[in-house]
């Protein structure tokens, strides 16, 4: 959760350069990131992986007009309106890019080599059909701002109770992580995302740290069976309300779009 999941780099500055507010080399540069490359394979009308650049045209060539991303876990298909062969590898990868105004679906692979501290990773998206339906369980932002403020108040009042507590120095260097990035400036999100979606991805992540702290902790301060659970249960809750928002956050864009064109 602390970190940008490469879906949600793909489909922001997408969303981006088919709006129109950034060059294709500038999305493509934050796109990638860090990683060495990326190649979308399989996409209609090309015989071999091509790079980002073609393939964000190719895409608006076949009528994609913004990207939607998923979240799946299991028994969570968070984002996905199917069929079967493409859900399957979305839940494999835990993310996919969706277009919207084409059928087509984008699921990364993540390759890496190389040794410790100089490990070189290329990402492949493979290009499969998807079906035009709503996607599932994504909340409006005015929801997901709602259930999170909620999610971290309850998780916080469980996991306080149960002494677990962000402290040591694992818990301190996910803070100072996750302080540094914020400090960075709000990278996550690209040009024509309104505020709010900054603000709820930003929450989202805020979540999504609490539950990674409570994670290093192991079981905290929870003796019993009883307690444990209750650990477990607040800790999967807090999590995929933060899974959701996050998809509200991306999706924003294409969803109010949507809206003003009924």
């Amino acid at each position: 959760m602390l970190s940008e999941p490469r879906s949600g780099r793909l489909a922001a500055w997408g969303n981006a350069l088919l709006a129109g507010l950034v060059s294709p080399d500038d999305a493509v540069l934050a796109i990638v990131g860090g990683d060495a490359v990326h190649r979308v394979e399989r996409l209609p009308g090309e015989s071999a992986p091509v790079g980002l650049t073609l393939a964000l045209g190719r895409l608006r060539a076949l009528g994609a007009t913004g990207l939607r991303i998923a979240l799946p876990a299991p028994g969570h298909p968070l984002g996905l309106s199917g069929p079967p062969e493409f859900n399957a590898r979305a839940l494999d990868a835990e993310e996919a890019v969706i277009c919207h105004g084409a059928a087509l679906g984008l699921v990364p692979e993540v390759y890496e080599a190389g040794p410790a501290g100089d490990v070189h990773v290329e990402v492949v998206w493979h290009c499969l059909a998807v079906r035009e339906a709503p996607p599932a369980d994504v909340p409006s932002l005015g929801e997901a701002e709602r259930e999170l403020a909620e999610a971290l108040r309850e998780a916080t009042e469980v996991l306080t109770r149960l002494d677990v507590a962000a402290s040591g120095p694992v818990a301190e260097a996910a803070i100072d992580a996750y302080r540094a990035r914020a400090e960075r400036g709000r990278e996550v999100l690209a040009p024509g995302y309104p505020p709010r979606a900054v603000r709820v991805l930003e929450l989202a992540q805020r979540v999504g740290l609490l539950v990674s702290v409570a994670d290093e902790n192991g079981d905290g301060g929870a003796v019993s069976s009883g307690e444990v659970a209750a650990r477990g249960a607040a800790l999967r809750s807090v999590e995929r309300v933060a899974r959701r928002a996050q998809v509200a956050a991306y999706n924003s864009v294409v969803e109010e779009r949507e809206k003003g064109v009924r």
